[in-house]
C-alpha cells in the first residue's frame, strides 16, 4: 500500500504546469529600450498577472468570459481559459524600470535601456 502512495505522489510532483494559450506579442525596440504589445482579449486587469525575476519576464492572464443566465454554449473557439508567455530578458534593460498600461485587451510594456549602453552624445571641446 505505502508503494501506491509513493508512485502517485512522485506523478503529482512532476505533473506538468496548466496548458495556456500564447498570447500574440510583438516587440518592437529603438535606441533606449523595448516596447511589448501582448493581445490578452477577455482577459480583466484584475485576472492579469506580471512577474519580472531573475532575468525573465512572465505574463500570464486568466480569460473571464461568462455565458449569459440561462443559456449554454454550443461551440466554444476559446477553450484553454488562460494566457501564459516567458521572455528572458537582456541583460542591457535596466527592469526596474519597467512600466506596464492594461488597455482594450492590449498589454503595453516599456522596458528601457540600462543607462551604460544607451547612446549618448559627446560633447567636442574645441582647443
Amino acid at each position: 500500500m505505502s508503494d501506491n502512495t509513493n508512485v502517485t505522489k512522485r506523478t503529482t510532483e512532476t505533473a506538468r504546469p496548466e496548458a495556456a494559450l500564447l498570447p500574440p506579442v510583438d516587440v518592437i525596440e529603438d535606441a533606449s529600450g523595448i516596447t511589448l504589445l501582448a493581445d490578452l482579449p477577455g482577459v480583466p486587469k484584475d485576472n492579469l498577472n506580471l512577474q519580472l525575476e531573475a532575468g525573465s519576464l512572465t505574463i500570464e492572464g486568466t480569460v473571464s468570459l461568462g455565458t449569459p443566465e440561462g443559456m449554454e454554449s454550443g461551440h466554444a473557439e476559446v477553450r484553454l481559459p488562460r494566457y501564459r508567455r516567458v521572455f528572458t530578458l537582456s541583460k542591457e534593460l535596466d527592469s526596474e524600470k519597467t512600466t506596464a498600461e492594461f488597455k482594450n485587451g492590449v498589454l503595453k510594456l516599456r522596458i528601457p535601456k540600462a543607462e551604460h549602453v544607451q547612446p549618448r552624445k559627446i560633447e567636442i571641446k574645441v582647443a
